[in-house]
């Protein structure tokens, strides 16, 4: 026997039942399912589809779907970590390398600054605090706008317009012990170190909140041979 369109439907119907919200990930269980569905068919020919996908989806074990989902979600964040380093080594390269440093050692100048240097990266360190909020709320409303129109959610958009949120805690988080390192502007070293630290908040923030937003089609229809076409 062979499963027809209907019972695909009903599959992802059910891996949307366990908790597997994004596309590519329940198309994959899917796929598994099916074709597993299948050869308990050739087996026992005799069991409805119901039992013959249950018997299938007992084969997870007692976490269901769980374990695939965390070691997929693994798998793209390792993957979206790599697009991020692709794109900072850029900036190390020629000829941005010139900007890059220059940034360092204009900021490096502004906090040598006797008493203005200290708030000069205290406003600094608060522009950036203030941007990855309000950014962080555009890309989450863009997000869900996207996901609205196409009805599919698949796992690395997720990551790439809800990565900002994570910049955000992380930043959050670390506020108290940035705007300590300030204290310590007397000793050439610290400056130095806090004018590197600023050029590479300023680099990972436009490229996690502005640069990979705007090329996301570009890199999901990269990874997902199918996202065009499952889209239109």
């Amino acid at each position: 026997m062979k499963l027809t369109d209907q019972h695909i439907e009903q599959l992802y119907k059910f891996t949307r039942q366990h908790f597997v919200e994004h596309y590519d990930v329940q198309t994959e269980l899917v796929d598994h399912l099916a074709n597993d569905i299948e050869q308990i068919w050739e087996e026992n020919p005799t069991l409805t589809f119901e039992q013959a996908r249950d018997k299938s989806f007992k084969k997870f074990g007692v976490f269901g779907f769980m374990n695939v989902v965390e070691e997929k979600q693994k798998q793209m964040n390792k993957k979206y970590r790599k697009i991020i380093w692709s794109y900072l080594k850029q900036w190390f390269t020629l000829p941005k390398i010139i900007l890059t440093l220059s940034s360092v050692f204009i900021f490096y100048f502004l906090f040598q600054i006797p008493y203005y240097g200290k708030y000069f990266f205290y406003g600094l360190e608060v522009f950036f605090f203030l941007f990855i909020i309000i950014r962080c709320q555009f890309l989450i409303k863009q997000q869900k706008q996207r996901v609205k129109e196409t009805g599919k959610n698949w796992l690395l958009e997720d990551i790439i317009f809800k990565m900002a949120s994570t910049n955000f805690i992380v930043f959050f988080s670390n506020v108290y012990n940035i705007f300590r390192l300030a204290e310590l502007m007397h000793r050439k070293e610290f400056t130095l170190f806090i004018s590197v630290f600023s050029v590479l908040l300023i680099l990972v923030s436009y490229i996690t909140l502005e640069l990979i937003p705007k090329k996301s089609e570009e890199l999901l229809e990269a990874q997902y041979p199918e996202y065009k076409f499952a889209n239109n």
